[in-house]
């Protein structure tokens, strides 16, 4: 079966992509082992939300306790899982409606490539003129004893009971958020983390700021630990870890993976069709073309050039087919993309850090302050907001803002539209916020 363009995988930056080139009367056949639909839509972002919707209810009942709001409140962790399910069961049949409304064929199975342009999904070989890799990310490889007993985001997302112990092995976005969900629902959480701090892609400042809220909520973050093995035990399971040259067990109902993932590219079979990869990752051109196979692209999680968010997977997707459609004259552009921690409360960040600012050469100036005192925070009895942000001296142009606190994970966005679009701090100052609203804190950031 031949076909101008076949895509394996069925996610945001698939979606993207084979609506726009199917519009421009091209073939298209898209292939997925799993359900279609993606990740962030049924194993990451969405669903992930949703249950953060819950603890949201329980973390503001106990903040609030004491200065006007009485009672107990928890979480029905099968009921808030159905929640949950009410979006995420429909999306597969939906997508599927889609793509076939549009005219694009699928297929289910697992895709592996065959030669230049071929591709087989079980016993069905198709020939694309081009092909799209958007295959998205997996967990990566530990290389420890009993890595078998850890379960992923997507095991995490579909338990129908919540374990009393539950140990995450990493420090990254997986296990700021899950930890908050699963602390705020009644479990007792372990963090156990190989590096000195969680969250390193935020300021390190904000992140001691947020580590309140982590011991607020009874999650106990246990950092410089590296994970060395995991035993099954008659109930539950024993996590061995290394901290300060010394061996530290944990006792666990759970272990989740929480440490990384990588382009989900292994099993594609790429040197059949002549694509380059380094050390998991597809070597790629600017214009998300395969260095070594002109016939192949990637987006999203896949290619992973830029930030491994949703709203890249389409930007890429948006690339790559304009790309097919005109020839290569189209590149990715990442500036100003905003990326949320949605523990509780959230942590933001977009632009420059202080140490990306200090590389680049530019005179810049921080303000920074945490800022518990405001409106935003006291009116929600929130010990936990703050701000840090970096402005050019010369122009005025926003270079970076990081926050953490109320709403942030709204506020964060104006930024990333400041630095994107090459807003300055007059401009942003001169704006007439809604007030009493995080966004009307901006003004006193810069």
């Amino acid at each position: 079966m031949r076909y101008d363009l076949v895509i394996i995988g069925t996610g945001t930056a698939a979606m993207v992509a084979a609506m726009k080139v199917r519009d421009a009367g091209w073939t298209v056949a898209v292939i997925d082992e799993k359900p279609f639909g993606g990740t962030c839509a049924l194993r990451g972002c969405d669903p992930k939300k949703m249950l953060v919707a819950g603890a949201e209810v329980v973390d503001s009942i106990r903040r609030m306790s004491g200065n006007g709001v009485e009672g107990e409140v928890r979480i029905d962790w099968p009921d808030l899982i159905r929640f949950k399910r009410t979006f995420t069961d429909p999306v597969p049949e939906k997508q599927e409606r889609r793509y076939h409304g549009k005219g694009i064929d699928t297929f289910r199975g697992a895709a592996q490539f065959t030669g230049l342009n071929t591709i087989k999904v079980d016993a069905t070989e198709l020939v694309g003129r081009h092909i799209l890799i958007a295959s998205g990310a997996e967990p990566m490889r530990l290389g420890i004893p009993g890595e078998e007993y850890l379960i992923d985001n997507e095991g995490f997302l579909a338990m129908t009971s919540l374990p009393q112990r539950i140990v995450l092995v990493g420090g990254g976005y997986v296990a700021a958020e899950f930890s908050h969900i699963a602390a705020r629902a009644g479990a007792e959480v372990t963090i156990l983390h190989r590096g000195p701090r969680m969250l390193t892609h935020f300021e390190p400042e904000l992140v001691r700021w947020l580590m309140d809220a982590f011991e607020g909520a009874g999650i106990d973050v246990q950092t410089s630990t590296a994970v060395t093995a995991i035993e099954r035990e008659r109930e539950g399971f024993k996590v061995r870890a290394e901290a300060s040259g010394k061996e530290v067990t944990f006792p666990a109902d759970l272990v989740v993976h929480a440490a990384g993932r990588v382009p989900a590219i292994e099993r594609l079979n790429l040197s059949a069709a002549n694509i380059a990869s380094e050390q998991g990752r597809l070597v790629l051109n600017e214009h998300l073309q395969s260095v070594s196979n002109p016939a192949v692209y990637a987006a999203g999680d896949a290619a992973q050039i830029g930030p491994p968010l949703t709203p890249v997977s389409s930007h890429d997707a948006k690339v790559v087919a304009a790309n097919l459609l005109d020839g290569n004259g189209h590149k990715p552009d990442y500036r100003g993309v905003p990326s949320v921690a949605f523990t509780l409360p959230p942590i933001a960040a977009v632009g420059m850090g202080e140490q990306q600012a200090k590389d680049s050469g530019l005179r810049y100036r921080v303000k920074s302050e945490r800022t518990s005192g405001w409106f935003t925070a006291r009116r929600l009895a929130e010990p936990v907001y703050g701000y840090k942000t970096l402005v050019e001296e010369e122009t005025g142009r926003i270079l970076g803002a990081h926050l953490v606190g109320p709403h942030v994970d709204e506020t964060i966005n104006v930024f990333g539209l400041a630095i994107r679009h090459g807003l300055t701090t007059d401009d942003l100052k001169s704006m007439m916020f809604a007030y009493p609203t995080g966004a009307s804190d901006i003004g006193y950031m810069l």
